[in-house]
């Protein structure tokens, strides 16, 4: 199949470099040229403009936030109107998303943000959660295939599974916001924190969630980023969005962002969401 990648970060460049694997032909672009070098070099080609890469048969995008997006799509030399199917990875806003599935042209719009961090991008164990039309959720099985260990379809109405992705990600914060509070007590009374950590997992807490962050947590592996603090930020911030324009009270959405808030103002940029287990720390004097 020929598809256009656009958004070269550490989930994108893994997930275009599996399609590559696959067999699919390449076209990839990145605001910053010299991060499709590599894919390049395994075989895809480049495009000097985000529109010359969604010429064939779909092209999908994997970029940081909705102005990327809107940039990506209609700016210069954007995407919109061109013939390929626009999929969308990207964590965006439920509007945004309803706005690209008004205006996506002849090519069409589907969502499809994904669950994983950068070393499950690069294994093709992605989790999909697609949305749009079924011919066109047909068409992107072999190359969900590709990227993903499993596709969930949400339905035909693309922002649905950007709302699905949002709750996703403010559950993973609820519940490393839940282990660092939990941590932070039992290593002020005495108990280290990888024995709570193997208590919890070896009974009721053994979910995904609980052992990668928990392990996170426990080995205060927090640089390099497997997902920066300010795009967890973000992704609260459209969270809150959404909760507004639902009506939807969320008061632990609130505790969430302040601590993300605090570790971004202390840590800085760079450092990985869970560290908001710093700010808890820093609050109960560790």
């Amino acid at each position: 199949m020929r598809i256009g990648f656009i958004g070269l970060g550490q989930m994108g460049s893994a997930m275009a470099a599996n399609l590559v694997k696959a067999g699919h032909q390449v076209t990839v672009w990145n605001r910053s040229p010299e991060k499709a070098d590599a894919l390049v070099a395994a075989g895809a080609a480049r495009a000097e403009w985000p529109v010359d890469a969604a010429q064939g048969d779909l092209v999908m995008t994997m970029l940081a936030d909705d102005r990327a997006v809107e940039g990506v799509v209609f700016g210069d030399g954007g995407i919109a109107g061109a013939p390929a199917l626009h999929v969308g990875h990207s964590t965006i806003s439920v509007a945004l998303a309803d706005r690209l599935a008004a205006e996506s042209g002849t090519g069409g719009y589907l969502s499809a943000p994904v669950f994983g961090r950068p070393l499950a991008a690069a294994a093709g164990k992605l989790f999909v959660v697609a949305a749009g039309a079924g011919a066109a959720l047909d068409r992107c099985e072999p190359v969900f295939a590709a990227i993903g260990q499993r596709t969930f379809r949400i339905g035909d109405k693309p922002s649905a599974a950007n709302l699905v992705k949002l709750s996703g990600n403010f559950m993973i914060m609820a519940a490393v916001e839940a282990m660092a509070e939990a941590m932070t007590l039992a290593e002020k009374g005495g108990v280290d924190r990888s024995i709570l950590l193997e208590v919890l997992t070896g009974t009721l807490f053994g979910a995904p969630v609980y052992q990668t962050y928990g392990e996170i947590l426990v080995e205060d592996r927090f640089r390099p980023a497997g997902f920066a603090a300010p795009l967890g930020l973000k992704d609260m911030t459209l969270v809150d969005a959404a909760a507004t324009a639902f009506e939807v009270p969320m008061p632990l959405l609130g505790i969430v962002r302040d601590h993300l808030r605090s570790v971004i103002a202390t840590e800085g940029p760079d450092v990985d969401w869970a560290g908001i287990a710093l700010a808890i720390r820093s609050s109960a004097n560790i």
